[in-house]
């Protein structure tokens, strides 16, 4: 199992930026995908950005050209990293980091207990 706790998100005007992280630890060997979600009021959580282990990232088209993903792995952790940039009140949500993780034949996903992020003048 992968326990993940995010953090950085909170209140920033339209076209600001936020910088939201992730912090992995357990076992982190295993995590052969990671990503972040969001859910917005009323709506179905849905995907923002993914990253492999080998370093490819995909996007949602709505956040392409304005956020970017990114992994650091340490010796005992791993953390997840999204830039935000050119935030609009559509980008509000709370966000979640989720980590896959292999089993041998099978994966299981994990998730964080997500950061609100709210973009409002």
């Amino acid at each position: 199992q992968v326990h993940l706790v995010e953090s950085g998100g909170g209140l920033v005007q339209p076209g600001g930026s936020l910088r939201l992280s992730c912090a992995a630890s357990g076992s982190i060997f295993s995590i052969v995908a990671m990503g972040w979600y969001r859910q917005a009021p009323g709506a179905q959580r849905e995907l923002v950005a993914t990253i492999t282990e080998s370093g490819n990232t995909n996007y949602a088209d709505s956040v392409k050209g304005r956020f970017a993903i990114s992994r650091d792995n340490a010796k005992n952790t791993v953390t997840l990293s999204l830039q935000m940039n050119g935030l609009r009140p559509e980008d509000t949500a709370v966000y979640y980091c989720n980590a896959d993780v292999g089993h041998g034949s099978y994966y299981t996903t994990d998730w964080g207990q997500g950061t609100q992020v709210t973009v409002s003048s």
